[in-house]
């Protein structure tokens, strides 16, 4: 419904404003071609041109006949202006009308590419015959892969003349952006939901939408793909197309004594984006569908999507593509009076956060270190002289870095001890000051890491010198080294490549394979203004391998600011929004948004009344209180009462019941405890038990399972009434994932999920807020932040039982601290008018057994 409404709703707005649009241009122009009506046309176009040209005022001393001129001549841009855009409107349709009715023109298209794909091989073979018969200078005894891994020269800003790249293509990149709305979802699962919802929708057929995506969803090219880590593709990608750029001055240095032999990306080629681009356009298609047209027509899809921004009505991107402003500026995202809406924004604030966030390890600085000072060293006569400069720039950083974790860079950070542990805070000028790196331009060399692509090039090399190809990709068992290997090494006392092979198989791949492209974040990160961040010096481990940096932005609203200044209008929406206050507070009011600007808009659920029992229950079956707060959940009582609570309800709830828990840990506790007692066993006879996993490619396992046994049981009957799931709140089940009708008829919330009130990073954030935002209702900022991040994550949880207008489920919050009003009110309207608060358990017990009934009567 929440899809729909926003499709109808925003596509409806973008039809009548561009037809309104489209009437007044045909009204200028017909008034300028008619040459009796002029004086007409003067007393239309004068008020246009009035907000943005007071010429009463600028030309108070002019005479007459200059401000008439200038009157005119404007008016007459204008109309050249329309005139032009109306051309190129024209254009572009009748292309995209030949491609949706002429199927030859595509066979047409197919047959010209699989030719010229035939007579590069062709040119190809001869160049390599002709290569094999000449003899080739050698420059230093480095082969022609190795000379890939050397910098080009590198010119900053400042001595940079405006050089364009993209040739001949630059006419067509300039194509104006039309008005159009732009769409934004957490995840390209979600993404690809609301492109098909377009699809059936009455838009479907004549909306021109593209969906954007990161280059792990796009790629096509299978060479690069297999590089597997995000930062990776991407460097490769970049460096690809350079390789394409330079293509040309190679060719013309031919006859000069050496040629390198560049790879190039086959999909990059400017013709077929455009055929690419021009099919996007012309039928609606998701993520899947594009990267299928683009390997069907041998076209880029990351950039063939790209090139179809400007003229897309509808554009679909992740969170991350729109927040990020470099991401957004690189993608050719134009904000300027258009339309952005953001779905799924319960963690808005967080995704910010997040997006602006970096942290390395000690073991990256050291291994990021030694990395690149023995690829300075191995190329010190090839690299020029500002090559050079920023180089020993970054290991000075690096170096510094370390120092400040208490470290010495030339020696093994995995054998090196920390002399304290803990976290200390630092503000960034602080850290700058403390590191002794103030006097670094960051920004330089921020901008030269990005220009010279140095962490691809280091990759290549450690990917030459520092191991098996294989190494790269797994690091699952610690591989010996030898040879060559060791080689990068000489600083580093015999270590593993990476020190201990990190814990989180996740983040193993992107660590082996260049710690310098963390680092750079981090370097960024380090960029912004000293209010809006900290820096955490993390010494949770014993060693200073397991140290950290971490920058932590204070303030979203910096980056979010931006979005909102530019932007026509921002729609934030989500099913479970409560509380809004922290959107209005942190996100809205800190970017300058003027109060009246906001609107707030909420409506209730589909469902009937009668379909929803949400219970807060203050005591359970043996009166023992429900208060599970950091001191009293552990308690063997508060279990014992938790687990008879679950068997009373499994006995009378059909089908599955899902049971949230504050964190894993506690889960866990719980879990064992119950284990102990006999009480799983009890649990097991009615209900079968699964628990959420930690790692996320088993979570679809899980529910495969979990819903087979639901369907088993209400076939079959007897005693085994369905199944039982363990979760998480915040974990993998509590977010994206639907219970609907009997996967979750009963919804348990254990306790209340109040964040790690210990963790510096959140400790800062609510001494930041208490100085930065005023009191509401009495309540410090700090407090009402800690209250927001748990109903948030409640709100969330809770909403996963009920997912269409048929759907019914109980909802059971055990703690008596959920009916305080101040917590009671950021319940969701729809849950909350339909809530009731039971002191006792027999009396809820009761209502629960009176939903059994409904479900027996329905079915």
């Amino acid at each position: 419904g929440k899809s729909l409404s926003l499709i109808c709703g925003a596509l409806s707005w973008l039809r009548d404003f561009q037809e309104k649009k489209q009437q007044e241009e045909a009204r200028l122009l017909a008034l300028e071609e008619s040459g009796q009506e002029g004086k007409k046309k003067e007393q239309l176009l004068l008020p246009l041109s009035e907000p943005g040209h007071p010429e009463s005022k600028e030309t108070a001393g002019e005479p007459d006949w200059v401000t008439a001129f200038v009157q005119k001549k404007e008016e007459r841009d204008m109309v050249d202006r329309l005139k032009e855009e109306q051309i190129r409107r024209k254009k572009r349709e009748e292309r995209l009308e030949k491609i949706r009715h002429n199927v030859q023109l595509k066979y047409a298209a197919k047959r010209k590419r699989s030719e010229e794909d035939e007579t590069k091989r062709l040119l190809q073979l001869s160049k390599e015959v002709l290569s094999e018969g000449a003899g080739v200078d050698v420059v230093e005894q480095l082969d022609h892969n190795e000379e890939e891994l050397i910098l080009a020269e590198y010119e900053s800003d400042e001595e940079k003349k405006a050089v364009s790249g993209l040739e001949e293509d630059d006419d067509d990149l300039e194509e104006e952006h039309v008005t159009k709305i732009y769409y934004c979802s957490r995840t390209h699962s979600q993404l690809s939901q609301f492109v098909r919802e377009v699809q059936k929708s009455p838009f479907g057929k004549d909306t021109r939408l593209v969906s954007l995506g990161s280059r792990q969803n796009l790629c096509v090219n299978e060479e690069v793909r297999r590089l597997g880590a995000l930062q990776l593709i991407n460097d490769r990608c970049m460096e690809m197309q350079k390789n394409k750029h330079e293509k040309k001055s190679d060719e013309e240095m031919e006859g000069k004594k050496r040629r390198v032999s560049r790879t190039v990306c086959p999909f990059y080629s400017y013709e077929q984006m455009q055929f690419l681009r021009d099919e996007v356009l012309v039928e609606v298609k998701d993520i899947e569908q594009l990267v299928a047209l683009g390997r069907e027509t041998k076209a880029c899809p990351y950039y063939g999507s790209r090139y179809a921004i400007p003229a897309a009505q509808l554009v679909v991107l992740p969170y991350q593509m729109l927040l990020h402003e470099p991401t957004r500026n690189a993608a050719g995202i134009k904000l300027k009076d258009q339309v952005v809406i953001i779905d799924e924004a319960h963690n808005l604030i967080d995704t910010i956060t997040c997006i602006h966030s970096a942290e390395v390890s000690g073991s990256q600085l050291c291994c990021a270190h030694s990395q690149l000072l023995q690829y300075m060293e191995r190329y010190r006569k090839r690299l020029k002289a500002k090559n050079l400069m920023y180089i020993k720039q970054i290991l000075y950083l690096l170096e510094r870095f370390v120092a400040m974790l208490g470290g010495n860079v030339n020696q093994n950070p995995n054998c090196q001890a920390v002399s304290q542990t803990g976290a200390v805070l630092k503000s960034i000028n602080d850290f700058l000051f403390q590191s002794q790196i103030d006097n670094i331009n960051l920004f330089k060399v921020q901008r030269y890491c990005e220009k010279s692509l140095i962490s691809r090039k280091l990759f290549g090399f450690v990917e030459r010198y520092g191991g098996p190809a294989t190494a790269v990709k797994t690091n699952k068992e610690n591989q010996k080294l030898a040879g060559l290997q060791n080689f990068l090494l000489t600083l580093r006392q015999g270590s593993d490549k990476e020190g201990d092979p990190p814990v989180e198989p996740e983040n193993d791949q992107l660590r082996t394979a260049s710690p310098l492209m963390q680092i750079e974040g981090f370097l960024s990160a380090l960029t912004n203004a000293n209010q809006d961040g900290r820096v955490i010096l993390n010494s949770q481990g014993s060693t200073v391998g397991q140290s950290s940096l971490k920058f932590l932005l204070l303030n979203p609203a910096v980056h979010f600011a931006k979005v909102v200044e530019e932007c026509r209008a921002v729609i934030i929406a989500g099913g479970t929004m409560q509380p809004v206050a922290d959107f209005r507070e942190q996100l809205l009011s800190c970017a300058g948004v003027d109060p009246a600007r906001v609107v707030e808009f909420s409506c209730g659920h589909v469902i009937p009344p009668e379909n929803i029992l949400p219970i807060i229950l203050c005591s359970g079956p043996s009166n023992q209180q429900l208060e599970f707060t950091y001191q009293t959940r552990d308690l063997p009582q508060m279990m014992d009462e938790t687990g008879r609570i679950l068997c009373n309800l499994c006995n009378v709830v059909p089908g599955g019941v899902v049971c949230f828990f504050p964190s894993y840990e506690y889960e866990k506790q719980v879990y064992a405890h119950w284990e102990k007692t006999g009480l799983l066993t009890r649990l097991a006879a009615k209900k079968k038990i699964f628990q959420e996993p930690k790692k996320a490619n088993q979570v679809e396992q899980v529910l495969v399972e979990y819903a087979k046994c639901i369907k088993r049981c209400s076939q079959a009957g007897g005693q085994m009434t369905g199944a039982l799931l363990f979760s998480v709140v915040g974990g993998k089940m509590s977010e994206g994932i639907n219970f609907s009708d009997d996967l979750g008829r009963c919804v348990i919330m254990v306790g209340m999920p109040y964040p790690n009130i210990k963790s510096p990073e959140l400790q800062e954030k609510m001494a930041w807020l208490d100085k930065t935002m005023p009191r509401a209702a009495g309540q410090a900022p700090s407090r009402v932040l800690i209250e927001n991040l748990c109903m948030k994550a409640v709100n969330q949880s809770i909403g996963r039982a009920i997912r269409h207008q048929k759907d019914f489920a109980s909802i059971l919050l055990l703690d008596h601290r959920y009916a305080r009003p101040a917590i009671f009110n950021k319940l969701p309207q729809w849950i909350r008018e339909r809530t009731q608060v039971k002191p006792a358990f027999g009396s809820a017990f009761a209502e629960l057994r009176k939903v059994r009934t409904f479900t027996l009567g329905t079915a």
